[in-house]
């Protein structure tokens, strides 16, 4: 995306443009050459439930692409953040990844989503579940006060091919310490699993297959799935929703939505690919 004219710099921060807010890019950064989060200006009026997602596209098109990104950031950030996949011929990451500070994105009025506190009943353990750039929305939820208020424990899952883009999520949870809203609460109750694919680490293997061997139970040092007093979110590639849902399913969970909370729910809007 070229720079914008020397005219176009006065452009307030954000301008309302029917269903959108065309708002000015005022962060960008670079993790991998495949990954990249940006902040963006927020709209006075602009309010979202911690894990939605809105509708994003680029300014400037007679009729943009759209993709669905989760708010990566918390609901009272007076910025919004997003985290994104680059994909060389993707219809939007393509040029949304050359995107600098000045530049302009349109951002969806409406956000909604599945991954929600109000989708689930009340619990004791909160598993966030991720596999790349499905971490978005959990980076909203873990930096949340009320989930700290409603659970004993939080366990973040986040599953890459290689360490390197694990990047985003291990800098997430470290910087929970200094967070000004979670920062006590964070570091005593939030648990954070990683592992990888495609290379030696850690822990290595897809999040599905620990999970069913108890590797990643006794990794945490924790309990087995319990129906009764967990509550999950799952939010990833579409065979790893698929294949965590059977195994919550099997287990006794149920699947919740805004209109009957349950045991489990599932971002259905979430590609895996950013694409």
């Amino acid at each position: 995306m070229t720079a914008l004219p020397a005219a176009a710099e006065t452009l307030a921060p954000v301008i309302e443009a029917g269903a959108f807010f065309d708002c000015e890019v005022r962060e960008v950064r670079h993790f991998t050459d495949t990954l990249f989060s940006f902040r963006t200006a927020r709209p006075q009026s602009f309010r979202f439930r911690t894990g939605e997602f809105v509708m994003i596209g680029l300014a400037g098109e007679g009729k943009p692409t759209l993709r669905a990104y989760s708010l990566a950031g918390p609901s009272w950030d007076d910025a919004l953040e997003f985290y994104s996949i680059k994909v060389e011929d993707g219809a939007l990451t393509s040029r949304l990844k050359h995107i600098q500070p000045g530049d302009r994105v349109m951002v969806g009025k409406k956000p909604t989503g599945t991954l929600v506190l109000d989708a689930l009943l009340p619990g004791k353990r909160l598993f966030l579940l991720s596999t790349g750039t499905g971490v978005a929305p959990f980076a909203s939820i873990v930096r949340e006060p009320d989930v700290y208020a409603r659970y004993d424990q939080v366990i973040l899952t986040h599953t890459c091919r290689t360490a390197a883009e694990l990047a985003y999520s291990q800098e997430l949870v470290a910087g929970l310490k200094d967070d000004p809203l979670v920062g006590e609460s964070a570091p005593e109750k939030l648990v954070y699993f990683s592992s990888v694919t495609r290379e030696a680490g850690p822990q290595t293997g897809r999040i599905t297959d620990l999970i069913q061997s108890g590797l990643f139970f006794q990794s945490i040092q924790q309990a087995r799935f319990d129906p009764e007093h967990d509550r999950v979110m799952i939010c990833g590639s579409l065979a790893m929703l698929e294949e965590l849902k059977t195994i919550f399913q099997e287990l006794g969970f149920t699947e919740g939505s805004n209109a009957r909370p349950g045991s489990f729910v599932v971002e259905k809007a979430f590609s895996g690919d950013g694409i």
